[in-house]
């Protein structure tokens, strides 16, 4: 009787909606469509003449991506979350049809300057849109749902982006990425809008003032974020050819491993953060994200790589979805776009600074790797500090 009634009150509260199970579905298919390109990028880029701008092809991306936020965060917040999610698919079809036609070093650059503008846009939207239609108290434990779709499609992308290019060619993976992307926006025009008074868009709402481009009140949550995500961006940048020195033949294995990690925590960790607090909840993320980068770069061997992407993929399904409904939690409930694109720009800028300087210093020169994700973990131990002195600072549960 007490178990039948549990269920009856799990359903009363409404999360698993129609609209909350699309979302999630089309999280899916986005993330798998930009991420199923990154193990063969590396490679495809010295292709065509560019192995020293191995560092730009994250770089870029993420350039683009953190430069949009405060545009995405304002549309959010006026026309609505359905328009701006729709934008950010549209410009991954695009751009994915497009990467066979530029075949230049600098088209594929500026192609990927492009791309960017799709994860700026449809995050934003998305992260927002799961907040609209999810109950409060269950808001950890949604952001753990949508993240663990989002992260089911950056584990499939890369081992599916490697499996086409093995078999077929670079075209085919490119045209691939855009199908995905093509499936997302099927989902996301499903959707009804959960913004109540909407503006029709006009020019004058891309206007951009200073008060538009970060939210003071989810600073906190943006510093954890950059410092989370520098190692993200190497990880992005380098792991590819440290999973081929190590003796990987397909380079998503990395990405396979660690996002399988990440599913298996997501949900129960962003229940963990409902009941316990965001902030306990990260600051244990923290700590699995050092001994996570620390193992990458000591344990250079198969099964060591193994073990490294298993513990980091851990850390960040621990850290994310607490991340997230942290920032929704500190948002001002008019602004709550404004507020998940200040996050989203720190963790922009995490992936490009990571990515930029890793590739710098990188140069192909494999033993170069274990220093680099030493430098990430001394990143993540600074997290650690930072958040037990915010702990100190704020007596509410989050």
């Amino acid at each position: 009787m007490t178990t039948g009634r549990k269920k009856i009150a799990f359903f009363k509260q409404g999360m698993y909606t129609p609209k909350f199970v699309l979302i999630c579905l089309s999280s899916l298919f986005f993330s798998a469509s930009y991420n199923m390109l990154i193990p063969e990028l590396p490679s495809y880029l010295s292709s065509l003449g560019g192995a020293k701008y191995i560092g730009l092809i994250i770089a870029l991306f993420t350039l683009t991506a953190g430069i949009s936020r405060p545009f995405s965060g304002k549309l959010t917040d006026t026309i609505g979350r359905k328009p701006v999610m729709i934008f950010g698919a549209l410009v991954c079809l695009v751009c994915g049809g497009f990467y066979p036609i530029l075949t230049t070093v600098y088209g594929f650059l500026l192609l990927r300057l492009c791309h960017g503008f799709s994860t700026g846009f449809t995050p934003t939207a998305a992260s927002t849109f799961v907040s609209d239609v999810v109950p409060r108290e269950r808001l950890g434990e949604a952001m753990g749902i949508q993240g663990i779709a989002f992260s089911t499609g950056l584990a499939l992308g890369p081992a599916l982006g490697s499996f086409i290019k093995l078999h077929f060619s670079y075209s085919i993976l490119f045209y691939s990425s855009s199908a995905m992307a093509f499936l997302a926006l099927l989902l996301i025009v499903n959707l009804k809008e959960t913004l109540p008074a909407r503006q029709r868009f006009h020019l004058g709402l891309l206007k951009i003032s200073r008060n538009d481009i970060i939210a003071l009140e989810a600073l906190p949550p943006a510093i954890i974020t950059f410092l989370s995500y520098v190692g993200f961006g190497v990880v992005l940048t380098l792991i590819p050819d440290w999973t081929e020195s190590v003796g990987f033949v397909n380079k998503g294995v990395f990405f396979i491993v660690f996002t399988i990690s990440s599913l298996l925590v997501r949900f129960i960790a962003g229940r963990l953060s409902d009941r316990y607090g965001r902030i306990k909840v990260i600051a244990v993320g923290l700590a699995l994200l050092f001994i996570a980068l620390v193992l990458i770069g000591f344990l250079n061997t198969r099964s060591g790589l193994l073990i490294g992407a298993s513990i980091y993929g851990l850390a960040m399904g621990v850290i994310s979805p607490a991340i997230n409904a942290w920032t929704i939690d500190l948002s001002l409930p008019e602004q709550k776009g404004k507020a998940m694109a200040t996050m989203y720009i720190a963790l922009e800028a995490g992936i490009g600074f990571g990515a930029l300087c890793s590739g710098w210093y990188y140069q192909e020169t494999i033993s170069r790797i274990p220093l680099i994700m030493y430098c990430c973990a001394g990143l993540a131990f600074t997290g650690i500090g930072y958040i037990v002195m915010v702990k100190r600072n704020i007596t509410t549960k989050y």
